[in-house]
């Protein structure tokens, strides 16, 4: 290991921010194993290792968060004594889409089933990891909590949408700082289960000592995530309508189009997670930008930067709620973070590589 700084575990490294996640951590000098599903949709793999399977089986977690040696020997057996836990794990996957997913009421148990069960997984199935490392029951101090100098710090990508729905009615002026979370009441089953999942990060880090870091995720897009078929973000099916539309055509938009929102591109947020991690700041703290738009001006910025004059045909869909920005006091204030890309550079961005996508269609 002495040529890796050290070494991460990404859980849905297949996944749009698991699997940026992991060409940070091979910059950064870490020994980086992925894990998912699938591999990555739009791009190789950068991870040393890239495992795939089925985080609800907790024989499966169970072996996944064993390191063995920087060989990618997840399938070798060896001495219990070899193995290690990772230094860093990020834990991005969940059941999870865009509001056409989240918001129509069909997905929510699978949503909540399926997410709940990976979290309690990798908590549990780590914490079993720190007491066994070694192959002995470590020493316990400080009312039976474990030593933390060695033990595996864990990462949660939560999300805004764990806010009350009753402070993001007025689309102008929304209420999203970290400290207005309660009386809670999001407005998803979706949100509910990101509440209930960071107070089992929590819970796990004040019951058994456990390192965890914890980030409320503001609408992340950019290259090389979901475009169509459902699960995508604002950003890039706004991006998509507008590549396939014609010069001077119309696209169809959710709603009235005043709903507000705010959109951080996906560097930007890396950084931020890793700053995260990198600080002695448990959370939870929000990620994303303080530009909010409309989704009407959203649909303006992707016309501009298309070089096109779209007009809207505003239908029924799922909306989520009024309004939604995110507040970075916090964030500003522990880990001297903030973002700096504008939307329509970021639009820029997503739009020119979906247009990619599209022409590789053809």
């Amino acid at each position: 290991m002495s040529e890796f700084k050290k070494t991460a575990l990404v859980l849905g490294a297949g996944g749009f921010i698991g699997s940026h996640m992991v060409k940070r951590l091979r910059a950064d000098g870490y020994w980086v194993r992925g894990v998912d599903l699938k591999y990555p949709e739009f791009t190789s793999t950068q991870a040393h290792e890239f495992i795939t399977g089925d985080l609800r089986d907790v024989d499966f977690v169970r072996r996944v968060i064993q390191f063995k040696g920087d060989q990618g020997n997840y399938h070798n057996e060896v001495p219990y004594r070899y193995i290690e836990p990772f230094h860093e794990i990020y834990q991005f996957a969940a059941d999870m889409g865009g509001a056409g997913f989240v918001f129509t009421g069909e997905n929510d148990a699978a949503i909540m089933q399926n997410s709940v069960t990976i979290n309690l997984n990798v908590l549990e199935q780590q914490r079993l990891l720190n007491e066994t490392f070694d192959g002995v029951m470590r020493d316990y101090t400080d009312c039976n909590r474990p030593s933390l100098e060695w033990q595996t710090k864990i990462f949660y990508s939560g999300s805004a949408c764990m806010y009350p729905e009753y402070n993001q009615l007025d689309p102008d002026n929304p209420n999203c700082r970290e400290d207005s979370a309660y009386p809670a009441q999001p407005d998803s089953e979706y949100g509910w289960e990101k509440l209930f999942s960071e107070r089992l990060y929590l819970t796990y880090n004040r019951n058994y000592g456990m390192p965890v870091r914890i980030a409320r995720y503001h609408n992340i897009f950019g290259p090389e995530g979901t475009w169509m078929g459902g699960r995508e973000k604002a950003p890039a099916a706004i991006s998509r309508k507008v590549a396939y539309a014609g010069d001077t055509d119309t696209i169809e938009v959710w709603g009235d189009g005043e709903q507000t929102r705010s959109f951080l591109y996906i560097d930007e947020c890396i950084e931020a997670t890793r700053r995260l991690m990198d600080s002695d700041f448990i959370g939870p703290v929000n990620i994303g930008s303080e530009e909010m738009v409309t989704i009407n001006q959203l649909v303006d910025t992707a016309a501009k930067v298309a070089g096109k004059k779209i007009d809207k045909k505003h239908i029924d869909g799922p909306l989520g709620v009024r309004g939604r920005n995110s507040d970075n006091t916090l964030i500003r204030e522990k880990l001297g973070w903030d973002y700096s890309m504008t939307l329509e550079e970021g639009i820029r961005e997503t739009y020119n590589w979906i247009v990619e996508q599209i022409n590789a269609e053809e």
